[in-house]
């Protein structure tokens, strides 16, 4: 075979290993990149579907949310919603029940008025994790202590739990800082101050 054919062959061989490797170092840039964005709501993610079901997954949700147009709340619209977020902790004094569902109620008031479309709760848990990735496990595990609660589940330590989760989630959709809940007083955090009698189900926050 001429010695051109070779080089033609060598070349060829170059080229198509340049691209492969070029292929790998994207792949596991945008991996990084995605890592870095969902913390650990990629770990979740790719635990429960699998490295590749997952990158898709998350892509697609940060197309999805490229749709949207988030906006911060005006003062007054933030004062608002913390005075309602104060008569529904007051209201946990004698019915905690009734105040979780509040709570998760005025959450999904909170995300359509800063933008989020309000679907079911695991379409509203996705559109969250792509700016709250921390944050949107407390909202989760809030909802699936509300659904305990729900099926009869009123031990003081879940309520208190479910309401310190929405908590930590209303406080960052108000007013946004760096994806962590926000430090509280803990006469002001949601947590009951003090424990229930064992004689019924009411809980003091």
């Amino acid at each position: 075979m001429a010695t051109w054919v070779w080089i033609v062959v060598a070349v060829v061989i170059v080229a198509a290993l340049l691209v492969v490797v070029a292929s790998v170092v994207a792949r596991r840039r945008r991996s990084q990149q995605l890592q870095e964005r969902f913390g650990p709501e990629y770990d979740r993610t790719v635990d429960e579907q699998g490295r590749r079901s997952a990158h898709s997954e998350l892509r697609d949700r940060e197309k999805r949310h490229e749709q949207f147009d988030i906006r911060p709340l005006e003062p007054a619209e933030q004062e608002g919603y913390r005075i309602e977020w104060r008569d529904v902790q007051a209201r946990f004094v004698d019915d905690p029940t009734l105040a979780l569902g509040q709570a998760d109620q005025l959450i999904m008031r909170v995300m359509r008025a800063r933008g989020y479309p309000v679907e079911d709760f695991e379409t509203r848990a996705a559109d969250l994790s792509v700016d709250h990735p921390t944050l949107v496990e407390n909202y989760r595990e809030g909802h699936r202590l509300a659904d305990e609660v729900e099926h009869g589940d009123e031990r003081t330590e879940t309520l208190r739990q479910a309401m310190q989760r929405f908590r930590s989630l209303f406080d960052e959709l108000v007013e946004p800082s760096a994806d962590e809940p926000t430090a509280r007083d803990t006469v002001d955090d949601g947590t009951p101050a003090a424990e229930p009698s064992t004689t019924n189900s009411r809980t003091r926050t």
